[in-house]
């Protein structure tokens, strides 16, 4: 234990000593530019393993780049989804936060929700969020904090917990989400190279990503117990630090009134919200067949700005906080002042993120990997530990998880079914490596948002210390994610219906 104790804090010093995210994420702009000219200037190449294309290196400095880059600079940060998420969400929650919504209604739940099921309750939340694509970043992970203090924890413990659970178990859930369409089509056309006819099936992960969920749920808990919450130690609120709350969990009676104020808001808000997918309302698409909900996903961040925004002032009419709608713009306008720090990191990380993508050097580096991997011809298990070990790393440098399964699974699905592995056994391998290492990522879109807001709670709360936070959790989910995964195929249980972790090719097709 004061061996990891002090490689965390290695990992946190070193981290901290590091300059502000900004000027990291300006330093990598320079350093990808310089790379793409060295990369172009040795005429780096790879063949597009879906359309055959050629992609090549390209040099940023060209005056091409350059202009593209200025002319394009505005529509670049405007265009960064994660930034627009955030702020529509930060408008409805502002008002509720401000209105004092959260604080009551989080100290009525820390009296009810035994102490010992409160990071279990996190964690699990977290997991299910990924229902919402990404807004459990901006909704649950500062949630998470401010139930820990209301319950007199280390928000920043409740912070991590949530995070993980939202992030790094993105691809466990107990329904289908909608990642399994998006991937498993993926893997469809990537099997489709060596059996024609291959059908795809959206369900071809849901036994294992149900059975995992749990596990996660334990793991995460288990390290926010015994590792991050000692090495935390006990929370002392900054001397500026407001919190209207305190440590009393009682309620005022205008308190009370609030939340019956906003139950009623927030149980209209759901009526409403049910009757705009059933049975055939507005937020549903009949003619996709594969998921008939995507409006309802789509729409999932502003029907969360709405229902905070409905339920806060709900709230506040209540509990006579707000009396005006003057008091409600003001609520809304000072959440978005707590943004502005995030807005810069945005706008930096969005053109680190645009250039790397110009330079093609993430799609060349994922389609080496895949190639690597093809030529290394090992048993099956071996291939399947190092597949996963490989895509945790490949997520370090890209985030988004279509777009690398896109690049490296019609090279990596035929190279395994050519070994025994089904398609969606690959698929799962994938998705185990993808999720471990979101959290440590400096490069996940969501990454400043948290830093952000980790700074509420200690001032001193830098990136060094975000990572060495989050890191036992992807060491943690990425073992027992491979011990799961080597007990599914130890004992042949099938991973989806009718869907076995093994594959008999069809004859006539082997390895040439």
């Amino acid at each position: 234990m004061k061996l990891g104790t002090s490689l965390l804090n290695a990992v946190e010093r070193a981290g901290n000593r590091l300059p502000d995210p900004v000027t990291i994420f300006l330093v990598l702009i320079l350093v990808v530019m310089i790379a793409s000219a060295i990369a172009a200037g040795f005429g780096l190449s790879a063949t597009h393993p879906i359309n055959g294309s050629e992609i090549a290196a390209q040099n940023l400095f060209s005056s091409e780049n350059i202009q593209r880059l200025l002319t394009s600079m505005p529509a670049t940060l405007t265009s960064f989804t994660p930034l627009g998420m955030v702020l529509v969400v930060m408008l409805g929650a502002g008002v509720a936060e401000r209105a004092g919504l959260f604080g009551a209604g989080l100290r009525s739940l820390v009296r009810v929700v035994p102490a010992v099921l409160l990071t279990p309750t996190l964690a699990f939340a977290g997991i299910m969020s990924n229902l919402a694509v990404d807004a459990g970043y901006v909704v649950l992970i500062p949630l998470g904090g401010i139930v820990y203090a209301a319950a007199g924890r280390h928000p920043i413990a409740g912070m991590a917990t949530t995070f993980a659970g939202v992030s790094a178990g993105f691809s466990a859930n107990l329904v289908i989400s909608s990642l399994d369409p998006l991937l498993l089509g993926i893997t469809q056309q990537s099997a489709q190279f060596l059996v024609e006819d291959y059908p795809l099936n959206i369900a071809g992960n849901y036994y294992f990503t149900t059975a995992v969920t749990p596990v996660l749920v334990v793991v995460i808990s288990l390290i926010s117990w015994f590792v991050i919450e000692p090495r935390l130690g006990q929370w002392t609120p900054p001397e500026d630090f407001a919190h209207a709350d305190g440590d009393d969990t009682g309620l005022s009676d205008k308190e009370k009134k609030g939340l019956g104020y906003a139950g009623i808001a927030l149980l209209a808000s759901i009526v409403a919200i049910i009757a705009l997918v059933w049975p055939s309302g507005i937020l549903v698409d009949p003619d996709n067949a594969l998921n008939t909900l995507t409006p309802f996903f789509n729409s999932i961040v502003s029907l969360t700005f709405v229902v905070f925004l409905i339920i806060g002032i709900a709230y506040g009419v209540g509990a006579g906080t707000i009396r005006s709608d003057r008091d409600a713009v003001g609520m809304a306008a000072k959440g978005m002042q707590d943004m502005g720090l995030y807005i810069v990191l945005a706008f930096a990380m969005a053109h680190f993120i645009t250039l790397f993508s110009w330079s093609n050097l993430g799609l060349l580096t994922a389609i080496g990997g895949g190639d690597l991997l093809g030529m290394l011809n090992l048993p099956a298990p071996i291939l399947m530990v190092i597949m996963v070990l490989m895509v945790a790393v490949l997520n370090l440098f890209i985030g988004s998880a279509s777009a690398k399964w896109a690049l490296i699974g019609p090279v990596l699905v035929p190279i395994l079914m050519l070994q025994g592995i089904s398609p969606e056994a690959a698929t799962l391998a994938y998705r185990m490596g993808d999720q471990a290492t979101n959290i440590i990522t400096p490069l996940m879109p969501y990454m400043p948002l948290v830093l952000v807001f980790a700074k509420r709670y200690d001032p001193e709360f830098g990136l060094g210390s975000l990572i060495a936070t989050m890191l036992p959790y992807s060491l943690g989910i990425l073992v027992s994610s491979l011990a799961l995964l080597g007990i599914w195929f130890a004992l042949g249980l099938p991973i989806g219906p009718d869907v076995s972790f093994f594959y008999d090719m069809p004859a006539g097709i082997t390895a040439e």
